[in-house]
């Protein structure tokens, strides 16, 4: 669950987006193609999306103090959360915007090898950095497949980049194919249309991370295998008769809060009973290391209420 894989994809994307905001925009001044103008707009938003991510991890690391007594782990699904909402602003609305325009007004597209020869260099830097970000996101993926980890990971960089650069590649082929269109079939509007798939390929990817950044942010427990291991770990203990109910959130994506109540053996003394915690504490850190903070509660079973650890308790 380190984050150093998830900052390495990042600065990757960084990088890349950077040098190919530059060359989109050189090329539009030499072009004029609308898809080129979005898709230099679409990369200055994603450079500016790294760095805020860069920034979120970094005011991620802050201490916790008596305000966030929790400390400042969710700042990371914050800033990733403005990210979608940048990508969904400047990056859809933009594109959508000028390739509305440009089907109404087209114009012809001038100096097409110098177009045609930037996207080309701009889709094997974007190449690269998707690899990165592939390569980074597969030890936290395992089994998984690619849409199931965006959908359930915890960490925020990373499925943000997956689908940035993923999108950034498929728009530099709207971009690639409407030029190749625009000029050889002699209908400029295509360049309009290139450009306006371009924002609606964006919205759709802004979409998906502001609602899976939004779960976040309210509040994910422990993925379904983790928890099955935590429970395992818990009801293993010689001294627990019985898991009462089992409730966790992550704090961050390198802290995850858990809470539970647990019916011990009744004999226990206090000393043999928190000593029992303790080595409860230690079992759930076996198998999952960043279980941090972990609160235990003993308390026994009440039949009339048919209480299970699928089941809180009110009281």
């Amino acid at each position: 669950m380190s984050a150093g894989g998830s900052t390495k994809a990042v600065v990757a994307a960084l990088i890349g987006n950077s040098l190919i905001a530059v060359a989109k925009f050189v090329a539009f001044f030499i072009t004029g193609s609308a898809s080129m103008l979005a898709e230099a707009i679409h990369s200055v938003a994603d450079s500016g999306n790294q760095g805020l991510l860069l920034w979120g991890g970094k005011a991620a690391q802050k201490e916790a103090d008596e305000e966030h007594q929790f400390g400042y782990g969710r700042e990371r699904y914050f800033w990733s959360f403005v990210v979608a909402l940048v990508l969904f602003t400047l990056g859809a609305g933009f594109a959508t915007f000028e390739g509305i325009s440009k089907i109404l007004n087209p114009h012809e597209i001038e100096n097409l090898p110098v177009a045609l020869g930037v996207l080309g260099f701009a889709i094997l830097v974007e190449g690269f950095s998707f690899k990165t970000a592939v390569v980074e996101a597969r030890p936290l993926k395992g089994d998984l497949s690619w849409w199931q980890f965006i959908r359930r990971s915890r960490t925020p960089e990373l499925p943000v980049v997956l689908l940035e650069d993923l999108g950034a590649m498929i728009g530099l082929a709207f971009a690639f194919s409407a030029l190749l269109i625009a000029h050889f079939a002699e209908a400029p509007v295509w360049d309009g249309i290139g450009t306006l798939g371009i924002g609606i390929l964006l919205f759709f990817i802004a979409c998906t991370l502001i609602v899976e950044m939004r779960s976040l942010l309210i509040g994910e427990g422990a993925q379904p295998r983790e928890m099955v291991k935590i429970r395992a770990a818990i009801n293993g203990s010689d001294q627990v008769n019985h898991l009462i109910h089992l409730r966790t959130q992550h704090l961050g994506p390198e802290e995850l809060l858990l809470g539970a109540k647990i019916e011990f053996d009744r004999g226990l003394s206090m000393q043999e009973l928190a000593a029992a915690i303790d080595s409860v504490e230690v079992s759930i850190r076996e198998v999952v290391p960043y279980a941090n903070p972990i609160y235990i509660e003993p308390d026994f079973r009440r039949e009339m209420s048919a209480m299970s650890d699928a089941q809180p308790e009110e009281n």
